[in-house]
């Protein structure tokens, strides 16, 4: 019996490093596939990352165009606002220069009109009211003017479509 009990354990140790081969087997191949699906999510994963960094470059371009083009819209609309400043510079001191000359020529014909009287400069209480009057326009006329000189342009910002 007792070489039969023998054979029988060592038959069941046969069996058991059967066992443990194959179950090393079905371990090894297991963990290979655990691996090749590791690389596959790993693959997917740079694949995502590098689409997501295609379309932030692509992003940053078209911002780096659209901030161009605010650039040049800003630099367009300064240099008009600078044309027109110096526009209306020239034309206030025309309007001082023309008023100036206005009120020169009044003040002949004032003279020339009162036939000499008074010592050439005889005005009459209507026409002297009339010269006071009109003192007092183009005094309040330039002072309003003063209160824009300086003043910025506003315009809307949908005037300017390119």
């Amino acid at each position: 019996m007792d070489s039969a009990s023998g054979n029988s354990s060592g038959s069941i140790k046969l069996q058991n490093s059967g066992s443990e081969e194959d179950l090393q087997v079905l371990m090894d191949q297991r963990k290979r596939k655990r691996m090749q699906s590791n690389r596959e999510s790993a693959r997917r994963s740079r694949m995502r990352k590098q689409q997501h960094l295609d379309e932030l470059m692509v992003q940053v371009t078209q911002l780096r165009k659209d901030n161009a083009q605010i650039l040049s819209n800003i630099n367009i609309t300064s240099q008009l606002y600078m044309n027109i400043e110096a526009d209306n510079s020239v034309l206030r001191a025309q309007m001082a220069e023309l008023t100036q000359r206005l009120q020169s020529l009044e003040e002949i014909a004032n003279c020339i009109n009162s036939g000499g009287s008074n010592g050439g400069f005889g005005e009459t209480e209507e026409e002297v009211f009339q010269i006071q009057t009109n003192v007092a326009a183009d005094s309040f006329m330039n002072s309003m003017n003063f209160l824009y000189f300086n003043q910025p342009i506003m315009a809307a910002a949908d005037i300017f479509h390119y």
